[in-house]
Protein backbone atom coordinates (compact mmCIF):
# COMPACT_ATOMS: atom_id res chain seq x y z
CA UNK A 1 0.00 0.00 0.00
CA UNK A 2 1.28 3.40 -0.82
CA UNK A 3 -0.21 5.86 1.61
CA UNK A 4 -3.26 7.41 3.11
CA UNK A 5 -4.38 10.99 3.68
CA UNK A 6 -6.52 11.99 6.66
CA UNK A 7 -8.35 15.22 7.43
CA UNK A 8 -10.21 15.77 10.68
CA UNK A 9 -12.19 18.83 11.74
CA UNK A 10 -14.65 19.82 14.44
CA UNK A 11 -18.20 21.02 13.76
CA UNK A 12 -19.80 21.80 17.11
CA UNK A 13 -19.32 18.73 19.31
CA UNK A 14 -18.85 16.36 16.36
CA UNK A 15 -15.57 15.51 14.63
CA UNK A 16 -15.75 14.84 10.91
CA UNK A 17 -13.01 12.49 9.73
CA UNK A 18 -12.17 11.89 6.07
CA UNK A 19 -9.58 9.47 4.72
CA UNK A 20 -8.38 8.72 1.20
CA UNK A 21 -6.58 5.38 0.97
CA UNK A 22 -4.27 4.57 -1.91
CA UNK A 23 -4.84 0.89 -2.75
CA UNK A 24 -5.44 -1.20 -5.91
CA UNK A 25 -8.43 -3.10 -4.42
CA UNK A 26 -8.32 -6.02 -6.87
CA UNK A 27 -11.22 -8.47 -6.47
CA UNK A 28 -9.47 -11.51 -7.91
CA UNK A 29 -12.16 -11.80 -10.59
CA UNK A 30 -10.71 -9.54 -13.32
CA UNK A 31 -8.66 -10.87 -16.22
CA UNK A 32 -5.54 -9.08 -17.43
CA UNK A 33 -6.32 -7.66 -20.90
CA UNK A 34 -2.90 -8.57 -22.31
CA UNK A 35 -2.35 -12.07 -20.89
CA UNK A 36 -5.90 -13.24 -20.22
CA UNK A 37 -4.85 -14.47 -16.78
CA UNK A 38 -6.78 -13.69 -13.61
CA UNK A 39 -5.36 -10.74 -11.64
CA UNK A 40 -4.83 -12.03 -8.08
CA UNK A 41 -7.01 -10.63 -5.29
CA UNK A 42 -5.43 -7.75 -3.39
CA UNK A 43 -7.82 -5.71 -1.26
CA UNK A 44 -8.17 -4.13 2.17
CA UNK A 45 -9.82 -6.49 4.64
CA UNK A 46 -9.74 -4.51 7.91
CA UNK A 47 -9.94 -0.82 8.77
CA UNK A 48 -9.62 0.45 12.34
CA UNK A 49 -9.90 4.06 13.47
CA UNK A 50 -9.08 5.46 16.89
CA UNK A 51 -9.69 8.93 18.28
CA UNK A 52 -7.77 9.87 21.38
CA UNK A 53 -6.72 6.22 21.80
CA UNK A 54 -10.31 4.89 21.77
CA UNK A 55 -11.52 2.65 18.92
CA UNK A 56 -14.37 4.41 17.13
CA UNK A 57 -14.52 2.34 13.92
CA UNK A 58 -13.69 -1.30 13.22
CA UNK A 59 -14.70 -2.42 9.73
CA UNK A 60 -14.23 -5.59 7.70
CA UNK A 61 -14.06 -4.97 3.97
CA UNK A 62 -14.09 -7.23 0.94
CA UNK A 63 -13.22 -7.04 -2.73
CA UNK A 64 -16.34 -5.03 -3.60
CA UNK A 65 -14.80 -1.71 -2.49
CA UNK A 66 -13.49 0.53 -5.27
CA UNK A 67 -9.87 1.34 -6.03
CA UNK A 68 -8.40 4.09 -3.78
CA UNK A 69 -11.30 4.02 -1.30
CA UNK A 70 -12.60 7.15 0.40
CA UNK A 71 -13.93 6.81 3.95
CA UNK A 72 -15.77 9.52 5.88
CA UNK A 73 -17.40 9.29 9.29
CA UNK A 74 -18.40 11.45 12.26
CA UNK A 75 -17.55 10.97 15.93
CA UNK A 76 -19.35 12.57 18.85
CA UNK A 77 -17.39 13.40 21.99
CA UNK A 78 -14.05 14.10 20.32
CA UNK A 79 -12.13 17.26 21.11
CA UNK A 80 -9.99 19.57 19.01
CA UNK A 81 -6.41 18.37 19.25
CA UNK A 82 -7.31 14.68 19.69
CA UNK A 83 -5.20 12.36 17.56
CA UNK A 84 -6.96 10.31 14.86
CA UNK A 85 -5.21 7.11 13.76
CA UNK A 86 -6.49 4.94 10.89
CA UNK A 87 -4.91 1.55 10.26
CA UNK A 88 -5.56 -0.87 7.41
CA UNK A 89 -4.67 -4.50 6.74
CA UNK A 90 -5.05 -6.20 3.37
CA UNK A 91 -5.45 -9.84 2.32
CA UNK A 92 -1.70 -10.09 1.62
CA UNK A 93 -0.81 -9.03 5.16
CA UNK A 94 0.32 -5.52 4.17
CA UNK A 95 -0.41 -2.84 6.74
CA UNK A 96 -0.76 0.91 6.41
CA UNK A 97 -1.55 3.66 8.88
CA UNK A 98 -1.84 7.42 9.05
CA UNK A 99 -2.62 9.93 11.74
CA UNK A 100 -3.82 13.50 12.06
CA UNK A 101 -4.89 15.86 14.80
CA UNK A 102 -8.46 17.10 14.88
CA UNK A 103 -8.45 20.79 13.96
Amino acid sequence: MAGMKIRASMAGDVAEIKALMNHVMETGLRKDAKTGEIVPAHHITNVTATVGGKVVLDAQWGGGISKNPYLAFKVKGAKAGDKVVIETLDNKGEKDSAEADIG
